[in-house]
């Protein structure tokens, strides 16, 4: 007896966990085998469902009935900015009313497309501007310029808005780590986990069916990377600097703005880059509720199954986005490597010579739009479609390949999709709980199987739970795949340099790729349904499994790799033994990354037939049911705030193993 306890206080933690593990698995599986028995273990019975959703709907009613007056006030304020960058950018201003009015025209084309190459030639050089010049120019060539001006006027009042709130926000957290911990981050996380048509709905009822509400929407879901970059950006300061401040006899609010931003400008520069991408993102999204601008052309196209149309709004979304990406990318490199201070010069052209040149060219050039009509709009006779053309190849494509694709298309629903969802929509929800509630509890504590427990139990208890176990089988077999994928390339890429040059450029255009865009391509072919939405996630999400992988396999310190040649080690037992076991918190954040990526992107899928919670957002949407579409919407959320924490937590124990 004593030899048998010794040996049960020796036994390791790990095979401890084994026995844990297998009983709780043996547990679940007995409740799966019982279900005549306890059904309100397997399934969530309908009785003790919780309306949240009603709840929340009155919630909504009673805010629009007594707070209109606050709703009203905001949408007037708004809309002024909001009014003037759509006359200066894509439509009129109109002076006066009536047959009196005298319309004052909008920027020229000319000159935007000018002014985007002197952008990009004063930040990037030559290529940049060719590249940044080019993508404006092929907008307008294309016959798209009004709807990409809708959007960036959208992008131009949106952007700031984020930045400034982003920013104090940032500084707020910062200075007060128990609201950062208690308010900010959980609020961050929320924001970056509720799907982006979960947005629009309380838009759509407190502020009505116009552009304001797009770009309140807009605003909200791409403030959080800059309240994160101004957070890490301040914290990255050395302190030799703050503490110079200090003994320079500056005030908290001097060295705040004249010393800490400034030193954290390239860190906050990525901030704003990352904002642009998010809200060029969210508008496209947004032209749902009147938004207009190309993300409607796409909606409008893809409802009339014209594919060509579709095609070219798509690819013109493609081009704003490589642009503007490019743009706030050379900046914050540009800030990052510094500038030499010069003496303040006498006249502004001088400070700002490339500033003044691009006022000019703009005044210039809508002037001559008042006596040159082909200053003023692009002219049909210079633009051109290749919309047949994209027709034409598609249905090519489909005459000659329909027997392959389809046999691949039932052969993937038959045998892979079909089989996984039944055992997805199948598992109890009991049993669900339990298990995930044993991770946390292994991985950080109960605290976190606390908060895994509580996140999944509301999933339950709402009357969601076939629809949210349909979303973790769609996202869970995209992020797999995607993984299974992007893992092998980004090894590959880390082990030569010159298949990473082939790699870096085509993951950038994925990763600027708004959502709409992977979409589009999939559906000509596959047509609507679950296969559609998982190779548009797949290729949405590739992403993050290749770059992790690839950082974390070079980021490995070369003392270490030196230290394994000299002990012998071949190339392969380097690699397999030393490089890959350091690298494996850096690639589990990878998957980690793709699997939140691979949920955004499912939701967006909703559009294309699919079955789950993004198909309550996208109701609830069309039926502006706000109770039905933000329960939805927190219920994605907390998936993801489950697999965040989760994967957060092991690899924080990874990395701690490996020191």
């Amino acid at each position: 007896m004593t030899v048998t306890a010794s040996a049960s206080e020796a036994r390791p933690p790990l095979q401890r966990w084994l026995v844990v593990w297998a009983v709780a698995l043996a547990a679940v599986l007995a409740l799966f085998l019982l279900q005549e028995s306890l059904p309100w273990a397997v399934n969530y019975p309908a009785s003790a469902v919780v309306p949240v959703a009603d709840w929340v709907s009155a919630l909504m009613s009673w805010i629009k009935s007594n707070l209109s007056w606050l709703t009203r006030s905001i949408t007037a304020v708004l809309g002024v900015p909001l009014d003037f960058a759509l006359d200066l950018l894509a439509k009129n201003f109109k002076v006066g009313h009536g047959a009196d009015a005298y319309v004052l025209p909008r920027l020229s084309w000319v000159g935007v497309c000018a002014v985007a190459f002197l952008a990009g030639h004063a930040v990037g050089g030559r290529k940049l501007s060719l590249l940044v010049g080019g993508c404006f120019l092929y907008i307008a060539l294309f016959g798209q310029w009004t709807s990409a001006m809708l959007t960036m006027a959208l992008i131009s009042i949106a952007v700031p808005f984020c930045i400034v709130t982003g920013l104090f926000a940032g500084i707020w957290a910062w200075r007060k780590p128990w609201a950062e911990r208690l308010i900010v981050s959980p609020a961050l996380d929320l924001m970056q986990t509720i799907p982006t048509f979960a947005y629009l709905i309380p838009m759509l009822l407190l502020f009505g069916n116009s552009p304001v509400s797009a770009m309140i929407a807009t605003a909200i879901f791409a403030t959080p990377p800059m309240v994160r970059a101004t957070m890490l950006g301040l914290t990255r300061v050395p302190l030799e600097i703050g503490e110079f401040s200090d003994m320079a006899g500056c005030t908290a609010r001097q060295k705040l703005w004249r010393v800490l931003l400034p030193s954290a400008r390239p860190t906050l520069m990525v901030g704003v880059n990352q904002v642009i991408m998010l809200a060029l993102n969210m508008v496209i999204i947004a032209s749902m509720i009147s938004a207009g601008g190309l993300g409607y052309d796409v909606l409008l196209a893809l409802r009339a199954l014209k594919v060509g149309e579709a095609m070219e709004a798509g690819l013109a979304i493609v081009a704003l986005a490589i642009a503007l990406d490019r743009l706030s990318q050379a900046i914050a490199h540009k800030q990052a490597k510094g500038h030499v201070l010069q003496a303040a010069s006498p006249s502004i052209w001088q400070r700002y010579p490339n500033l003044t040149l691009a006022i000019a060219i703009l005044a210039v050039t809508t002037l001559l739009g008042l006596f040159v009509p082909a200053f003023a709009a692009v002219p049909k006779a210079i633009t051109f479609t290749t919309a047949p053309l994209w027709k034409a190849a598609v249905n090519w494509v489909t005459i000659n390949f329909f027997d392959a694709i389809e046999a691949f298309r039932v052969a993937l629903i038959l045998n892979v999709l079909n089989p996984v969802r039944a055992f997805c929509e199948g598992f109890p929800w009991l049993g669900a709980v339990f298990l995930l509630g044993l991770a946390g509890y292994q991985l950080s504590g109960l605290r976190l199987a606390a908060l895994v427990a509580a996140l999944t139990t509301f999933c339950a208890m709402t009357g969601l739970w076939e629809k949210t176990m349909a979303t973790v089988y769609l996202c869970g077999i995209s992020a797999f795949i995607a993984c299974l994928i992007g893992i092998p390339i980004g090894l590959m890429a880390a082990r030569s340099d010159r298949f990473e040059k082939i790699v870096t450029p085509v993951i950038d255009t994925l990763q600027v790729l708004p959502s709409f865009c992977f979409i589009i391509p999939v559906v000509m072919l596959f047509r609507v349904g679950d296969v559609t939405a998982m190779i548009a996630t797949i290729a949405f999400a590739v992403v993050p499994a290749i770059r992790y992988t690839n950082h974390g396999i070079r980021q490995v310190p070369p003392a270490l790799i030196e230290a394994a040649k000299v002990s012998g080690c071949t190339p392969r037992q380097t690699f397999v033994r030393v490089q890959l076991p350091l690298a494996l918190p850096e690639i589990m954040l990878g998957v980690n990354q793709t699997i939140l990526m691979a949920l955004a992107m499912i939701i967006i899928c909703a559009m294309v037939g699919t079955r789950d919670l993004g198909q309550e957002v996208f109701i609830a949407l069309s039926k502006a049911d706000s109770g039905r579409g933000i329960v939805a919407g927190l219920a994605i959320a907390f998936i993801g705030i489950v697999a965040d924490r989760l994967f957060g937590a092991w690899t924080a124990k990874a990395r701690a193993r490996l020191g």
